[in-house]
């Protein structure tokens, strides 16, 4: 008898117990449970504690926290018809949580085969430098297509980073090539510069010399400063600008020797 009640009020209690752990679920804050009453859509629930009847409801938990993705790498065709393994990182997030379990069966796994053939098919469509030097312009592209795709599953795409560009040694050698070919163009056009500014220098310098006999005297004496301070074993004697002026003769005049003057003399009238 004892032994009989005893099972009499415990089988009840068990299965209080059992059905209040089937009915009962916990959710923490970052995730959502999509409810189902008899396989229809009911309602989002969470976070906190939920209680759903056993049998009747069912619960699916999704993660509302961003997902980072790796994609594979990729070969792809250039425009400019250059052969790359390309790959990247995704991040998204499910912001409806009814809409990525009821509108897409595996969400994670859609937007992962989305994220590579986007990929491949942007990338696709521009030149080898535009991959190398406009990351965060193709970057941009490959997200806004991403997210305007996966809005239907209640997903948002928060960024798309490329992480490598990976190339044939060939290619890797042509582009050192091409890169050693424009620095020395570039160094060439600096030197033209600098030659032209030079120039110009070098004639502005003349025409004050040549307008100004004082800035002639002025660099003699800079010229005698800088060879005294030599170590060298030239002796200089510095002589006023006139002596030289005199010696060299000025400009538009000529000398002319004793017996062209005798004759000159002679010739003259009485």
């Amino acid at each position: 008898m004892a032994y009989s009640a005893f099972l009499t009020y415990l089988l009840p209690l068990g299965l209080i117990i059992l059905f209040l752990g089937a009915a009962i679920r916990i959710l923490p804050e970052y995730q959502r449970g999509v409810v189902f009453f008899l396989g229809r859509f009911q309602a989002v629930k969470g976070p906190g504690l939920i209680i759903i009847v056993p049998g009747i409801q069912q619960m699916v938990r999704v993660d509302l926290r961003v997902v980072t993705m790796d994609i594979p790498e990729q070969d792809l065709i250039t425009k400019d018809n250059v052969t790359v393994r390309v790959n990247a990182v995704l991040y998204f997030k499910v912001v409806e949580s009814d809409k990525a379990v009821i509108q897409v069966e595996d969400f994670q796994m859609a937007t992962s085969q989305l994220a590579q053939t986007t990929l491949r098919s942007v990338l696709g469509q521009h030149d080898l430098d535009e991959l190398l030097s406009e990351r965060e312009r193709l970057n941009r592209d490959i997200q806004d297509i991403l997210d305007d795709q996966t809005d239907a599953w209640g997903i948002k795409v928060v960024n798309v980073e490329i992480k490598h560009v990976d190339l044939n040694e060939s290619m890797i050698r042509a582009i050192a090539r091409q890169a050693e070919a424009e620095r020395n163009r570039r160094a060439k056009v600096i030197n033209a510069e600098g030659e032209m500014q030079a120039s110009e220098r070098l004639r502005g310098a003349a025409e004050v010399i040549s307008t100004q006999p004082q800035a002639l005297q002025l660099r003699y004496l800079q010229t005698l400063a800088d060879m005294s301070s030599d170590r060298a074993t030239t002796v200089v004697f510095p002589l006023p600008m006139e002596w030289l002026s005199a010696l060299t003769g000025a400009p538009g005049t000529t000398h002319s020797s004793p017996q062209e003057a005798d004759s000159e003399a002679s010739e003259r009238p009485a």
